[in-house]
Formats: C-alpha cells, structure tokens, sequence
C-alpha cells in the first residue's frame, strides 16, 4: 500500500513539473518573441519603386542572396507618391525609390521618416541627403552638352556661355518647363539670383534653333541631323544610345557627338539624382534600413550605376569603363535641397521669357 501510494506521488510530481516546464517553455518563449521584430520573422521589404525593373532587380537579387531578405517590389512611372499617402498608417511601402530632387523633396515632406544610420552618412555626401536624414541619393546624372563632332575645339564651355550671341540658331533643348531643364535652371538660379537667371534665360532662348521639343535623345538626333551644333541632355542618355542594339540608328547619332561637362574646370557640373526614402509607417523599418545600407555599399553601387549609366554617389566607387571614356565629371556640391528649393521661381522664369514658344 505504501509502495503504491510513493508511486502515486511520484507520477503526480513528474506531472506537474511537466506541466511547469510547459508554463516555463511558453513564457520563455513570448520573452524571446517580444524581441524579435514582425521582420525578422518575415525576412521581406517591400519597394515601390519609379525605377524600372531590370534596372532594380540584379540589386534585389544580390541583396536577397546575402541577406535571405526577401524583395517585394511594385513599379510604376507615375502615382506611387499618391499611392502612399492614400494607404496612410496602412500602406505597406517601406522604401521608396524614385528619381528627381523634386521628388525626392517632397517625398520626404510627405511620407518618409528619419534614418539614422552612420552607414548612410558615411558614404552619402552632404549635398545629396536631406538634412534631416528623410531622403538619400542613390546615383548622380549629369545635365551636359553634346557637341557637334563638327566643332572638334569645342571642349570646355559654361552653362552662362550658352546664352552667348555666338551661338544663336544652334542649341537644341527639350521643353524649359521639363524636371530635368527645370532643375538646371534652379541651380542657374541658386548660384546666380533671379535677376541674372531672366537675362541668362533669354539669351538661350534666343540661341534655340526651333522650338523645344521632343526628348534628350531627340535633341541629339538634331545635332546628327544639321539642325543644331548642341544638344542639352543627361549623360545617361549617351550610355542609352551607344548600347542600343535594338534601335542600331542611335549609335550613329551617339557618334556624331561628343560630351563637354559645363562648368567642370570651375563651380561643377550640375547633377541631378536618384534617390530612396524610408516610408513612414514602413512595416519592415529595420529590413528596410538594410536595404538602404546595402544599396550604398561599394557593390550595389557599381552594379547600380554600371545598369543605369550613371555616376554612383559614393566617392571611393568608380564609374563604368564608358562613363569613364567621357572624361573626369566634377559634380557641383550646391545642396540638392536648395535647388529644389528654387524650382518654383525658375518655372516662372521660363514662362516669363517665352522659353517654350
């Protein structure tokens, strides 16, 4: 009887420390859980992304080999802005990649949050983040002239000698009120007033050879044409012709060019950029932040640039062999932000000159 009553109790204690184990386990375990973050759980970012596909993909792909992070992109040329702020607190945007200091700016005004990260600071130079940390640049383009090979000792110019009498009836350009002409007459302005930028506005108003019109590449397929000697374009789009295999008559008018940075022996050539953001409600802040740091890596940023032809942010990373045959680009280090600033009052200036009619 007592041996069966010992057995007894000791089943019922082996029991209920069994059961205390269980308690034991399960408290443990929500102690851990509470410090593991919903992404490390889920090893996923998502990105909306302006920048198409092919030119993001070879990024995510190595970024998800090294990490096992997970990419989840959406693209579109136009409404993700939009998009994120309609979504809110529920929008599960954690990065934005976009192009343009506009956007950039404004993105940042709207639906990014602060990244503090000694990484970014690090490799990103001061002119091409934001002050407050919300936006960073990714890659630079430059805004150039494409000479006519017909003008072999035309090899160094400045943005003010485009407005020279000498060359009336012979620069081509896109329309004034353009992103991309618009963030070149801004940083005209920021440097040079609003007074001087009117007059300078003018005079290369009365050099156009015919109405704006058209793309960069078309301006070029001016010059190749006859109808103009300079053609106003980013140095992207001389990458874009040179490779282009699909449209082979590109090549041809590639070659009848060559680039001359404005202002590089002096102030710097204006550049415009590429750049990221942090949403603010991003579901995967910290895979997010991952991202952004490997995106300004050494790697990541020549495999960037070297698909988009354009110059990586980072000092210490070299442009692609054919970004590199284009001569040595010294990029103007005025603060993107203030350039921004003055594209409102640059608009107004194109408009007050006629620079479209």
């Amino acid at each position: 009887m007592l041996t069966s009553i010992i057995r007894e109790k000791k089943i019922f204690l082996n029991l209920l420390h069994s059961k205390l184990f269980i308690v034991y386990f399960l408290l443990i375990s929500s102690f851990i859980a509470s410090f593991l973050s919903a992404e490390e759980l889920k090893k996923e970012v998502n990105v909306y992304s302006y920048r198409q596909p092919f030119l993001v993909k070879p990024l995510f792909d190595k970024f998800t080999s090294q990490t096992g992070i997970k990419v989840n992109v959406i693209f579109a040329q136009k409404g993700l802005l939009e998009k994120i702020k309609l979504e809110g607190r529920r929008s599960p945007a954690d990065v934005l990649l976009t192009v343009d200091i506009t956007r950039l700016l404004e993105a940042s005004q709207t639906i990014a949050q602060e990244v503090n990260s000694d990484v970014l600071i690090q490799h990103i130079p001061p002119a091409f983040r934001g002050q407050q940390n919300r936006w960073f640049g990714l890659t630079q383009r430059a805004r150039v002239a494409f000479v006519s090979n017909r003008l072999p000792e035309v090899t160094q110019l400045t943005y003010t000698d485009l407005a020279d009498p000498k060359w009336q009836g012979k620069i081509c350009t896109r329309s004034g009120q353009h992103p991309y002409n618009l963030a070149m007459f801004a940083a005209y302005l920021t440097k040079h007033g609003e007074a001087a930028t009117q007059e300078w506005l003018s005079g290369l108003k009365q050099n156009l050879a015919r109405k704006p019109s058209g793309n960069d590449r078309a301006q070029v397929r001016a010059v190749y044409a006859g109808e103009c000697d300079i053609a106003i374009g980013n140095t992207y789009y001389m990458g874009a012709m040179v490779e282009n295999d699909k449209n082979p008559e590109q090549k041809d008018w590639a070659k009848s060019v060559h680039m001359v940075f404005p202002d590089n022996h002096t102030t710097g050539t204006h550049v415009n950029l590429s750049g990221m953001v942090m949403a603010r409600y991003a579901p995967n802040k910290d895979n997010g932040q991952k991202l952004m740091e490997f995106l300004v890596s050494k790697e990541a940023q020549k495999i960037y640039a070297n698909l988009n032809y354009e110059y990586p942010v980072r000092a210490d990373t070299l442009p692609s062999p054919l970004l590199q045959s284009w001569g040595i680009l010294n990029p103007d280090t005025t603060h993107a932000a203030d350039i921004a600033a003055n594209r409102t009052k640059a608009s107004r200036l194109v408009d007050i000159v006629g620079y479209d009619r």
